[in-house]
């Protein structure tokens, strides 16, 4: 059964920007260590601090061995650590879901 990990954003709404580059670094990463990105999203009109991420994987299994690579992957330790030095995400939600079939 394909899972696909929502992830909601609440963020500084004056660091949008660097969000942004977080998100555009995350689109070679995610592949190459194993996720299916279905991508990132941003604030455009509205509500100016909610971001959103989707991935799938083929089972729960496949994404605890993608948590894994990613914690060994320069690039992606990297990129946590530009969120973590900048401070744009307030918080962060994952909602594992499966897509409803007949």
């Amino acid at each position: 059964m394909t899972i696909t990990v929502f992830i909601r954003y609440q963020l500084d709404p004056f660091k949008r920007a660097m969000f942004e580059q977080y998100s555009k670094n995350w689109l070679s990463i995610i592949p190459r260590c194993g996720g299916d990105l279905l991508g990132y999203w941003m604030p455009h009109e509205g509500t100016n601090n909610i971001a959103f991420a989707l991935i799938s994987f083929e089972n729960l299994a496949a994404y605890e061995a993608y948590r894994a690579r990613l914690r060994q992957d320069s690039e992606s330790m990297a990129n946590f650590s530009f969120a973590e030095e900048n401070r744009f995400i307030l918080a962060e939600e994952r909602t594992f879901l499966r897509k409803v079939e007949l």
